[in-house]
């Protein structure tokens, strides 16, 4: 059994000024002040000098980073993120790769799951996506109508592994689609991406029990339709703004590129931190910047110089969320933490500190620079 004290603790309601933890077997045992908590005989007391202690990260959407691709080399990628403190990540292959690697990816990630605490599923960011957005679009091998059998080959290659497939409404047979993803697992759910689909093709497209419940990457590789006369179009950041039940994905950069501060702001005034997700989407692009981002230090840029993704990890986008909206480390640990685990059904074991769930923890300071990070109850040593 491991003790905890001298902890700010980060919780769902607020944060728990000199609170104690206990954890046995992997799992949060106790949780609450100081003086309410007995710590047993013998067990192991981890003094966390002051330290916020909030629940470990997790990054749904990440293809790579520290030189690794979360496709290519899972095991080592989710050792860079977890030093960072996301102890939890969804391995998410490239939407530019042809079908022999994806099968492939699908293949490595799901091998490696048997074994790797971190990796807890596939985050599939298309291949059904509108070819014509997002980073090395010119190398997007899928256009054209849904070929059945390659379909039906990387849906069963994924298996029930993959937690979330993102898709563009307006691909073509892309119903078939849903419906045999959903046949193959019946949890999986869909996130609305890479799209210029109106409001009105979503709903005809994506009918209910196969609605998108998650927006890949707010303000980001969507397009909106313009309308005569002036009148501002609607696409899939219009749909996901009147969804109340709906997910946004937000990539928060340090220099606010991928989306503007005031438009991360408009997105929390309107969905509400309980249903913002804190995103890295990062890669292991390494094109040259165009000379008005030579100055920064987190994107990555494809070969023609288009932003492919971010260079960030979990820390940084809670640092970077903070700069931009004015929020507080509560609500960063709400977005980075406890919203993605609820979005993708991981909620009842990890995403916040509560009695029974994993001992994922992040002790860190109020810069969200990480001091220590626990996985299932054991402190990780890098």
């Amino acid at each position: 059994m491991k003790a905890i004290v001298n902890a700010s603790i980060v919780l769902e309601s607020g944060i728990l000024y000199d609170g104690a933890l206990l954890e046995e077997n992997g799992k949060i045992t106790a949780v609450g002040k100081a003086k309410d908590i007995e710590i047993p005989a013998g067990a192991e007391v981890i003094d966390a000098g002051g330290a916020y202690v909030g629940p470990g990260f997790v990054d749904i959407h990440v293809h790579g980073g520290g030189g690794y691709n979360t496709y290519e080399n899972p095991k080592a990628a989710a050792e860079h993120f977890l030093k960072h403190g996301a102890t939890t990540i969804l391995a998410t292959p490239l939407y530019s790769q042809t079908f022999e690697e994806l099968i492939e990816s699908f293949r490595l990630i799901r091998e490696e799951m048997k074994t790797n605490k971190s990796i807890k599923g596939i985050y599939s960011e298309g291949p059904y996506t509108n070819p014509d957005y997002g980073c090395n679009s010119h190398h997007n091998p899928w256009r054209g109508a849904i070929d059945m059998d390659k379909c039906k080959a990387l849906v069963d290659a994924a298996g029930e592994d993959v937690l979330v497939w993102t898709v563009a409404p307006e691909r073509e047979d892309l119903k078939a689609f849903l419906e045999y993803a959903r046949k193959v697992n019946p949890k999986v759910i869909f996130a609305l991406g890479h799209s210029e689909a109106t409001p009105e093709q979503i709903r005809e497209q994506m009918p209910f029990p196969y609605q998108p419940t998650i927006l890949t990457h707010a303000m980001n590789a969507t397009g909106t339709i313009g309308e005569s006369h002036g009148l501002r179009g609607r696409g899939p950041d219009e749909y996901c703004a009147k969804d109340d039940e709906m997910y946004a994905e937000l990539i928060s950069d340090s220099c606010a590129i991928h989306v503007h501060a005031d438009m991360q702001q408009m997105l929390l005034h309107n969905k509400g931190v309980g249903k913002v997700i804190l995103i890295t989407d990062s890669t292991t692009f390494d094109g040259a910047p165009p000379e008005k981002y030579s100055h920064v230090t987190d994107l990555s840029f494809d070969d023609r110089g288009g932003i492919a993704g971010s260079r960030m990890t979990m820390d940084q986008a809670c640092r970077n969320i903070m700069q931009n909206t004015a929020c507080g480390i509560a609500q960063a640990f709400l977005m980075a933490s406890t919203n993605p685990a609820r979005a993708v059904g991981l909620y009842d074991t990890l995403g916040s500190i509560a009695v029974g769930k994993n001992a994922d923890l992040v002790f860190t300071d109020d810069m969200f620079n990480i001091e220590r990070v626990m996985q299932e109850g054991e402190i990780c040593v890098f």
